[in-house]
């Protein structure tokens, strides 16, 4: 085990100094690229392991490949309508472009309520952990206290200032991730050379439910639509490629991640404390495994529940022209993710988030498919027939995704 944790804190260490390099800091297209990259892993990399072994097997890496699929089809066509819708809407767009681009301003407000729950839920799971408290209510507690701060102190004061931890928690994230990759890696070399290497016989059936369940998971990759609003800091070419980058650099991350993490799959989702099973399949690498994931896993979802708590009361003001304040979007969002953490476990709530995130995907691409529609250079009927599908895919999705452990 002591190869394992110098491989961990060695290659922790090393991506560390890479990522908060002055350099580094300062490159604007990083910056860019970082933005949707850390929302993309920002959760996902805590949960996707034990949910893809209950719901895939051994087949995990097959699923999460799919999972990358879909969300790049989606991202294709949000970049698409950064470079053909945004300049429309600078002029006199048809009233069926302004409608569903209100619409989606709309959607992805309700979204950033849910995923404030979430982002708080696992927040409240793995401090609990650290702790040794497993129990469901504890975490609805202290997400719940954790909720009603951050809204309360966003409605009296703005969380702007709060946003500066959000740089370290991604450069912790992207850290954490690198030294699990090498720290995996190793252990599955040394079972190699000793001969012990075996994959777990998990007694699993794939078919219709197993499908439903990929399906409620979108949200594990969802992240890339935020390069979307960022048009007052960068242009829309730059936006576009960096926002691609990202979601391929979080597939490759993902599925190296799924790839290295399946050895250590191991029996179903435990009725409690099932979104913290990451620290129970990663044990054998060590001591260092625990802490490091749970010290990841606070900054992170805290950050992230104050981005889009942001995010969330800064769209509601604008799709409603400003007659509802930042200060009211606030306590909407908080009062919102209350009732979601009481009326849902944490399965749930990623169910309902990847719900809510896809809806609003649908709405991207039938803007996507309305725009390839219409005359001009830019027309194409194959773009239309893609979007088209991938708004009937988005549906589908949306009703018929359940969660893990259903």
């Amino acid at each position: 085990m002591l190869f394992y944790s110098l491989a961990m804190v060695g290659v922790a260490a090393a991506v560390a100094f890479v990522m908060l390099r002055p350099g580094m800091l300062a490159s604007r297209a990083w910056r860019a690229t970082v933005t949707p990259l850390a929302s993309i892993i920002g959760s996902g990399f805590l949960v996707v392991g034990p949910i893809l072994a209950h719901a895939a097997g051994n087949f995990a890496w097959v699923a999460m490949v799919a999972l990358c699929a879909v969300a790049y089809l989606f991202g294709y066509a949000i970049r698409r309508n950064i470079l053909h819708v945004e300049p429309e809407l600078q002029q006199e767009p048809p009233i069926a472009i302004v409608a569903l681009e209100q619409l989606s301003y709309l959607v992805l407000a309700f979204c950033y309520f849910i995923s404030v729950a979430y982002y708080l839920n696992l927040f409240a799971s793995f401090s609990l952990r650290g702790v040794g408290v497993i129990d469901q209510n504890a975490t609805r507690m202290l997400s719940s206290l954790a909720i009603v701060l951050i809204g309360g102190f966003g409605a009296y004061h703005g969380l702007r200032g709060l946003e500066t931890i959000e740089e370290l928690a991604v450069g912790i994230k992207l850290s954490l991730i690198g030294g699990l990759l090498a720290a995996m890696g190793v252990a599955i070399a040394f079972k190699v050379l000793g001969g012990n290497w075996a994959l777990a016989r998990l007694d699993h059936e794939v078919g219709t439910h197993e499908l439903r369940i990929l399906m409620g998971l979108v949200i594990l990759v969802q992240g890339f639509e935020t390069s979307r609003y960022l048009g007052h800091s960068y242009d829309r070419e730059m936006r576009v490629r960096t926002m691609r980058n990202a979601q391929l650099l979080a597939t490759g991350i993902y599925v190296s991640f799924i790839l290295l993490l399946t050895p250590f799959f191991s029996g179903p989702l435990p009725a409690e404390g099932g979104e913290t099973t990451i620290i129970d399949m990663l044990a054998p690498l060590g001591v260092l495994v625990a802490p490091l994931v749970i010290v990841a896993a606070v900054a992170s979802q805290l950050s992230a529940a104050v981005a889009d708590m942001n995010g969330a009361s800064g769209m509601l003001s604008a799709a409603t022209s400003r007659r509802v304040s930042t200060a009211v979007g606030y306590v909407m969002t908080a009062a919102v993710a209350l009732l979601v953490t009481w009326s849902a476990n944490i399965f749930e709530i990623i169910a309902y988030a990847t719900k809510a995130f896809v809806a609003y995907y649908a709405l991207q691409c039938a803007l996507a498919a309305l725009m390839a529609l219409r005359n001009g250079p830019q027309r194409s009927l194959g773009l239309a027939a893609l979007f088209g599908a991938a708004t009937l895919l988005a549906l589908v999705i949306t009703v018929f995704g359940v969660p893990a452990g259903a």
